[in-house]
Order: structure tokens, then sequence, then C-alpha cells
């Protein structure tokens, strides 16, 4: 395994701590300077906060509606909606399919960004290249890529082809018309378009381990397997959580992948809260209902996005 030194490339670990203790104190900007820039920062402020509160509100009161988006006067039935939603069985699968691709695309992004992060800060040939390749999937746009992954999955598409090529013909199937792999196949493209920002945390996180304690630890004979468990591992362990939270929202808020591989089938198979919401409301013109999905989707997010945060809070070490 190569060397997982981390250290900066063209700089001593001397000369390092020589610039540290050199480097000015920074002062914490003044009640003056927080004043100056108060006039410039309130006007985009108030647009924000404003135009997200009063969707949250709207999005409230039509939740209590029975209305189909069009017609000029909506019956109000107060938590009807609310009480559909929770008799709802494809709700539910929404809610767990959502979990379960949170689990599974957080721990794939999260193992794969890592070890790519720690290899690359090996300083290998060629790592720019690696650097924009890792990151590419993530600029991409799905309604790109979206096609090409149905001719992926494809009965006969490349990847039966490549199965039947090396003598696994019985494993190729219809991917993405089975309740039993296509939502397999839709959190595959899902890892694949996250993975690069998950290697660009682990490797901005990487970058500020102290040389030192690494040479600490060959000193004491310390491997490159043991030095990423034992210090690089934890070090990075505020960029895990921090990893966490996104891939909590991607999963709460994802439709773009899922609706435009497999429009949410077969027989509900890769349906998620995004696309269950966009059928319900546009398709089914039921949007009183769709807006309490929206108010749920968003209790979710809020109540998960402050577990995240207070665990990330917690003292227990690390970086």
């Amino acid at each position: 395994m190569p060397d997982l030194g981390l250290r900066p490339a063209g700089r001593s670990v001397a000369e390092g701590r020589n610039a540290r203790r050199s480097r000015p104190a920074r002062r914490a900007p003044g009640p003056q300077r927080r004043a100056n820039a108060l006039p410039w920062v309130l006007p985009a402020l108030i647009l924000s906060v404003g135009l997200i509160s009063y969707s949250i509100i709207y999005t409230g009161y039509i939740s209590v509606l029975d209305w189909d988006g069009y017609s000029p006067e909506p019956a109000v039935i107060g938590g009807g909606n609310y009480e559909r939603a929770f008799g709802d069985p494809i709700f539910w699968l929404a809610i767990q399919h959502t979990l379960v691709s949170f689990v599974v695309t957080f721990a794939c992004q999260a193992t794969i960004g890592f070890l790519l992060a720690a290899l690359l800060h090996t300083q290998p040939w060629f790592r720019g290249l690696y650097r924009v390749l890792i990151f590419v999937p993530v600029i991409l746009s799905p309604a790109i890529t979206a096609p090409a992954f149905r001719q992926l999955f494809a009965p006969g598409g490349q990847l039966n082809g490549i199965l039947e090529s090396v003598g696994l013909g019985g494993l190729a199937q219809p991917w993405l018309a089975q309740g039993e792999t296509a939502l397999w196949a839709v959190m595959l493209i899902m890892v694949w378009h996250g993975t690069g920002v998950s290697f660009l945390l682990y490797s901005a996180a990487m970058s500020q381990i102290e040389p030192e304690i690494l040479e600490a630890a060959e000193m004491d004979g310390a491997g490159n397997v043991r030095k990423l468990v034992s210090i690089v591992w934890p070090s990075v362990r505020g960029t895990t959580i921090v990893l966490a939270t996104l891939n909590a929202i991607a999963s709460l808020k994802a439709f773009d992948v899922p609706y435009l591989v497999t429009v949410g089938g077969p027989n509900y198979a890769t349906e998620y809260l995004g696309t269950m919401i966009y059928r319900i409301s546009i398709p089914l013109s039921q949007v009183g209902y769709g807006a309490a999905l929206s108010v749920l989707l968003l209790i979710v997010a809020l109540v998960v996005g402050i577990v995240l945060n207070l665990r990330r809070r917690a003292p227990k070490g690390g970086r």
C-alpha cells in the first residue's frame, strides 16, 4: 500500500510550523464593522427569508384543503389529508425507500470517497486528472445521464452484454423492470453521482491533519492501514457527519434520478417522497394531498437536520 504521509507538497514540517507561529492572529470583527455590512445583506435576507416563509405558510394552508389546483372554491377538510397520508401504504413505502437509500448511499459514498482521497494524497502521477474524473459525475445533470443508464440497465443493454460475454449470462436480467433490482440500480446511479462530493470533502479534511501526528505514528511502527484506521478516520469525523447530513437531505428530496430513470416504478418499487409528491400533485391533480406530503417531508427534514447537527456538536473529539 502506498505511503499515506499526507504532507503538503513543497513544504517541510519545520517550515509549516514556523509559518503558523509567524501568522498574525485574526481579530474578530467589531460591532461597527458588522453594522456597516448589514445594509448590503438585508435585502437578500428579506427576500430569501420572506419568500421561503411565504411558501411554507402557503403550502401549509393548501394542505388543509381538498383542492385540485384550479377550482375557485376549494373545500376545507382540516387534517384529512394528513390522515390520508398516514393511512397510505405508498407513503410508508416511499419512507422506507428513503431510509434504505440514505443508508446505502451514505455508506458507499463515505467509503469510496475516503479511500480515493487517501490514495490521491500519496501524490500519484496525473493526480489532477484523477481529481477531475472523480468529480465529473457531480456536475453532470441527471437529465443527461438518465438515458445512458436506462440503456445500460436495459434487458438488451451493455450490462447484460458484458455478463454474457464473460460467461455470467445467468445473472442477466431486466434490472429496471423488476422491483427486486430497480431500487438497487437507482441507488447505484445516485452513488455514482455523489461520490465526487465525499471525495472532495475528505480531501479537504485530510489536508488539515498535522503531519507531526502521522510522523509520530510511523516512529511507533504504525503501518498505512493502522494510520488510516486509528488516526486519519477519527480526524475526519466531523466531515463524515457533514456527509451524512448531505446524504440525508439528498435522500429526502430525491426526485430527478428515480423519476427520469424509472418514473417511480415498476409498481412503486422506486417511489420516493419527491416522486410521490409530484405524481399526486401534477398528474393526479390532488394538490391538497400533495401539499400535506410536502409539509410532512419538511418536518422529517428538519428533525433529521437537527439530530445530525446535535450529533456533530457532541464533544467526542476529532475534527
